[in-house]
């Protein structure tokens, strides 16, 4: 049976209901450019989609050397065919006329063309003139969260092995660090504990701080999937925006900004008051249950209540639901992640796990989820702040470990302090002692918070900036070398989701022009610096990607995530595979921690853990008397108000975030036609009583203010808790005629010209939900100007408000089901 759906105003499709422990059934989402049947299909090409965490595989389809659409892979355990409006309608951006198709240099102050020889040529000359002179604290690297896996590692090897640099770290920073510490934190190593097969087992489903129907839209067709079917779990939601998982939810929390910890111990509290915990499972496999307990000792429902603003009785059946649960599956993700006590909140969820023994088990897991689609392989490689394979750089062993696999000196790989986390490298190249950046993939002069401060710094004469991306983004024009590269489709390469499944994604067709694919200009670079090993060998062996792939494979042997069973044959058959897959786990592993804790021992760990409140490092010597055992760890925090709270000046908490149509800062989904159309510009929202109050309506001109700059933006009003602004984070302004910042003297249209330069203790994430803001009236306004999306967290809390989003006849996606003829990867 095949149907149709407008996937821009009906973002998660049909449903296929199913039972609890059942199947979750097939569905394969198609959609083809115009014209194409699908018999004109001359090729399908595997891969999997880089727009998201979730990984959802799929197949390029390609015609006369030129992609024409996608079609999901009912064979593949992520998606089972499914794919988001993101997924069906991103690919288009592939072929925009403005890619950049060669290098540029900047020359008397414009960037003008040039062939690669005088680009790469200068950024070595570049490099080893600093080098030199400065010695290799004077070069970082920033890169993305949307590389493969042998562009990370790579680029790893070159940073760390090559130059000896401890700066080098992703825009991963602020979606992902505070995932991969919690869990370092709570398990001694990264690594998910879950899967996303639990959501078919579980009968409680937690979503803490994590809109998934907009980031994981796939796996949130998977919820529905199971709403609509027999014994469907029930939700509950923590979040201050009226998602669609809150509107579902037996229980919906909506925390003032910046207390989740409060929230999180007052739900401890009750459980361990009530007696819902696992003895045998806390006295086996932990360690802190007597620190923990009586720090939530005095954390009330009421006391929690007069600090977040939530009902006491509200939070007192958040916590029966929690604590009665048979199987409890909890999700996790920026609402926690992007706060002050981003580390120490998404500690108590595990803590939550511990106490109950719901780990190991379907149904029974954590989901630390990751922002961007190739984040778990910035931590895995040791492009994010860590060394390869989740190695200890507090530990000899691992250091001198990871120097035999690259057969150069332990002294060569800096392990003298932590890696450099990218806050604190932009602030080295404020002060000058880091003198060349390259970013590869990811656009700053966006993403990171106060971007006045942002575009000062690049913009510095003394500062060599190298980009490499595939538009001239808002950072590109900032740059004094700009590489043109290839992306998803135009090159081969893996990447691992964020339940640890690997998916391979093959070239369909060729790069515009002369972009390169990221592993040929990093194994470029790496041949003209001349890096050596301690022999005097090539310091990078390999010079494709799946000889990238293999070299990686011997540096993740042995550890947590060991991909020595995983092959590029392997790959291409049925399915993703999760790691670990080695000779013990041949076909990888679904669940960690299913016969205990097995990576926190004082020698195996990757990190000895933080001081949840301060951030600072706890000993080798205070781990091992702590954990001789190598348990889990309940580590207990108190809660502390926000850094910036409501003033008479500034009266809203500002919050920034996502909508399902756009990735990231909107260079590839704002050049996809259906989803530019679907949301075009920004908007704020501010709840109903507060625009009721002040006298503001729909469609009405706002100004958002706070004491780091301001923006302009369209006003939706929806049913978002009261006091609190809501804006996307995804607009900038290579779009607009200014290009690369605001006009001077006009406002901004970036969310992040607001949002404050802080970050949590621990993970070093920065703080996106707790700024202080004012918002003026600029202008009246109607509804109808207003293009903000009705659809999923953006909807308007009066019915019929603003212009519906719809997608036309363009946007219409086919769904076939139980046909396993397409896209069964037979």
């Amino acid at each position: 049976m095949d149907t149709s759906v407008d996937r821009i105003a009906e973002p998660w499709g049909s449903r296929t209901p199913y039972g609890r422990h059942g199947k979750w059934p097939e569905r394969v989402d198609t959609y083809l450019a115009d014209g194409i049947a699908p018999d004109e299909v001359q090729r399908w090409v595997r891969a999997a989609s880089i727009l998201h965490s979730d990984g959802d595989a799929m197949d390029i389809a390609v015609k006369d050397d030129r992609m024409v659409g996608v079609r999901g892979l009912a064979s593949d355990r992520v998606n089972h065919g499914r794919l988001g409006p993101k997924d069906l309608f991103g690919w288009q951006a592939n072929s925009s006329e403005d890619r950049l198709t060669r290098p540029l240099i900047r020359e008397g102050g414009r960037l003008v063309p040039c062939d690669w020889e005088t680009a790469m040529s200068r950024v070595a000359a570049r490099s080893q003139d600093l080098l030199d002179e400065r010695g290799p604290g004077s070069i970082g690297f920033y890169t993305s969260g949307q590389l493969f896996l042998e562009e990370y590692y790579t680029l790893a090897v070159l940073a760390r092995g090559g130059i000896g640099t401890n700066h080098l770290d992703g825009n991963t920073r602020m979606c992902t660090s505070t995932a991969a510490e919690a869990l370092k934190e709570s398990f001694g190593c990264d690594g998910q504990p879950g899967s996303f097969d639990d959501i078919d087992h579980a009968d409680v489903i937690a979503l803490f701080g994590h809109n998934l129907p907009e980031t994981q839209p796939v796996q949130w067709m998977r919820v529905l999937d199971r709403l609509s079917g027999d014994d469907p779990p029930r939700l509950v939601c923590v979040d201050p925006r009226p998602t669609p998982a809150a509107r579902l939810a037996t229980v919906h929390l909506a925390p003032r900004g910046g207390t989740n910890v409060a929230l999180l111990n007052a739900l401890l509290h009750e459980i361990i008051r009530t007696g819902r915990i696992d003895q045998e499972y806390i006295a086996a496999h932990t360690v802190g249950f007597d620190e923990l307990k009586k720090r939530v000792a005095d954390c009330t429902p009421e006391w929690a209540a007069g600090i977040c603003d939530v009902p006491a009785g509200a939070i007192r059946e958040a916590a029966d639901i929690l604590g009665s649960a048979e199987r409890l599956l909890s999700t996790v993700l920026q609402g926690v992640y992007q706060s002050h006590q981003a580390t120490a909140a998404a500690v108590q969820i595990n803590n939550l796990h511990l106490i109950r023994g719901m780990l190991g088990r379907p149904g029974a897991g954590v989901l630390q989820m990751n922002g961007q689609p190739t984040a778990q392989n910035t931590r895995e490689c040791g492009a994010n702040g860590d060394l390869p394979g989740f190695r200890n750089w507090e530990n000899d062993q691992h250091v001198a470990d990871l120097a035999k696999v690259w057969n150069v000196t332990p002294e060569t790989i800096p392990h003298y302090g932590p890696p450099t986390h990218a806050m604190q490298m932009f602030r080295y190249a404020e002060q000058g002692s880091i003198r060349m950046l390259w970013i590869s993939g990811t656009n700053p002069a966006v993403s990171l918070p106060e971007l006045a401060r942002i575009r000062s710094i690049l913009a510095q004469d003394r500062l060599f900036v190298v980009v490499q991306d595939l538009f001239l983004t808002e950072t590109a024009q900032l740059a004094d070398v700009v590489l043109p590269a290839a992306t998803w489709g135009e090159k081969t390469g893996t990447f691992t989701n964020a339940d640890r499944t690997v998916h391979i994604c093959d070239k369909a067709v060729e790069p515009p022009g002369e972009a390169r694919p990221d592993l040929d200009i990093f194994l470029d670079y790496a041949s003209r610096m001349g890096f050596k090993d301690k022999d005097g060998a090539p310091l990078v062996t390999w010079h494709d990607p799946e000889s990238a792939f293999e070299a990686w494979k011997r540096c993740s042997a042995g550890r947590p995530c060991d991909y020595t069973g995983i092959t590029y044959a392997g790959l291409r058959r049925g399915s993703g595979i999760q790691w670990p897959c080695n000779e013990e786990f041949p076909e990888g592993t679904g669940r960690l921690y299913t016969d205990g804790i097995s990576w926190a021992h004082p020698d195996t760990c990757e990190s000895y853990g933080k001081d949840l409140v301060t951030g600072a490092s706890t000993t080798v010597v205070e781990y091992r008397s702590l954990n001789p055992d190598g348990k889990a760890l309940l580590k207990a925090a108190g809660y502390l108000p926000p850094h910036e709270e409501p003033s008479e000046a500034y009266p809203f908490q500002l919050t920034t975030g996502r909508t399902i149509y756009h990735f990231h800062t909107r260079t590839k989904t704002g050049r996809a036609p259906q989803l530019n159309a679907a949301a075009p510009d920004v908007w704020v929202e501010a709840s109903a009583e507060d625009t009721d109050k002040l006298g503001w309506r729909e469609g009405d001109l706002m100004e958002v203010v706070t004491p780091r700059g301001s923006l302009r933006a369209r006003l939706r009003v929806t049913d978002i808790r009261p006091g609190l602004l809501f804006v996307p984070f995804h607009y900038g302004y290579w779009d607009t005629p200014a290009g690369h910042g605001p006009r001077e003297g006009t406002p901004g249209r970036a969310a992040n010209e607001t949002t404050v330069t802080d970050w949590d203790p621990v993970s070093k994430q920065p703080l996106f939900k707790t700024a202080a803001a004012a918002l003026r009236l600029v202008a009246r306004g109607e509804e109808a100007d207003n293009s903000a999306p009705t659809t999923a967290a953006s909807a308007p809390a009066r019915a019929g408000s603003g212009t519906a989003t719809v997608g036309g006849p363009t946007a219409y996606a086919s769904q076939a089901y139980g046909d396993k003829r397409e896209g069964s990867g037979a």
